[in-house]
């Protein structure tokens, strides 16, 4: 990171409230607030909504600290990278220093205050959450393997389970259900978009190992595929947990059809102008997938909708 911190002394690490809230990561938190905010809802008993609102707070923060932190250790190799060199650090905006500082300010008050103000449980979850970004995915994963956005994905699954933590004080099936939702999408997802941007150069030249990178388009495909089909039957997990009821289990059932459609044609598709589209119509609809998939659990408790008996637990 010696490069990135001359450029940025050069400029003087002059970073304005924007270039702050760059290194958030917004677009990423946006979603971690939503996931959070569904397990919150979906977990059983209640939440007053003061403390709700703390909770969902220092989610949100706490995942703004890991992408601070991301930003921070990943400044060398985001500088190599078109779609990530004016990021605020590689950049030149702020320092690497104060990325450090901020994400770590960050990290430790959100923790601090979840745990002390809603729930020890639901402070640790999120302790370990960071953790697993920063430590586990950051710094080792994503540099050493291929598989680092399946395990890495994990990372981006702990909201709606640090949010039922916040209700419950513990982790039960129910909370691992809607885990392992966005722990299996994410890498059909991300894998969609490498393909549609061409970003394998951008990758390669970082010394980045993704898949597209190390096994090619063709496997990268592949891949999408299985991933997508053992999705679909984890999808019905909240059902079989008494999380979800009627209206859930036969929207999902649709969206997961549609999703497989996508995910076969990317794997047919392969060549040309046709072949970025599927990818590019799987990526997208996959966005709206799972934000209809969490979207639905929130209708079903806004209109009443009984969950089924539990199959599991």
């Amino acid at each position: 990171m010696q490069g990135t911190e001359t450029r940025a002394a050069e400029v003087g690490g002059q970073g304005t409230a924007g270039d702050f809230f760059a290194l958030l990561k917004p677009r990423v938190m946006s979603l971690v607030i939503f996931t959070a905010l569904v397990g919150l809802i979906a977990a059983p008993g209640g939440i007053h909504p003061w403390m709700g609102f703390v909770a969902l707070l220092a989610i949100a923060v706490g995942a703004g600290a890991a992408g601070a932190l991301n930003m921070w250790y990943d400044a060398d190799i985001d500088a190599l990278m078109k779609r990530t060199a004016k990021r605020p650090v590689p950049s030149g905006a702020v320092l690497p220093g104060e990325a450090l500082g901020f994400g770590l300010t960050l990290a430790i008050g959100s923790v601090l205050v979840l745990g002390l103000l809603v729930n020890l449980a639901a402070g640790a979850l999120l302790a370990f959450t960071i953790f697993f970004y920063i430590v586990i995915y950051t710094m080792w994963l994503k540099r050493l393997t291929p598989q680092n956005i399946v395990i890495g994905g994990a990372a981006g699954a702990f909201p709606p389970m640090v949010g039922w933590v916040s209700v419950t004080g513990s982790i039960d099936l129910g909370s691992i259900a809607l885990f392992l939702i966005i722990f299996m999408w994410t890498p059909p997802h991300f894998w969609a978009l490498a393909l549609w941007k061409k970003i394998n150069a951008d990758y390669s030249n970082a010394g980045v190992p993704m898949l597209p990178v190390v096994a090619g388009s063709d496997e990268t495909r592949r891949q999408i595929l299985i991933y997508t089909l053992i999705l679909a039957p984890v999808t019905l997990l909240p059902s079989l947990t008494g999380t979800t009821g009627w209206l859930y289990t036969l929207a999902t059932v649709a969206l997961d059809l549609v999703f497989i459609h996508h995910a076969v044609r990317v794997f047919r598709v392969r060549d040309g102008a046709e072949g970025e589209q599927a990818c590019k119509k799987l990526f997208f609809f996959s966005t709206l997938w799972l934000f209809l998939i969490f979207a639905l659990v929130l209708v079903e408790r806004a209109l009443g909708i009984p969950s089924f008996p539990a199959v599991l637990g």
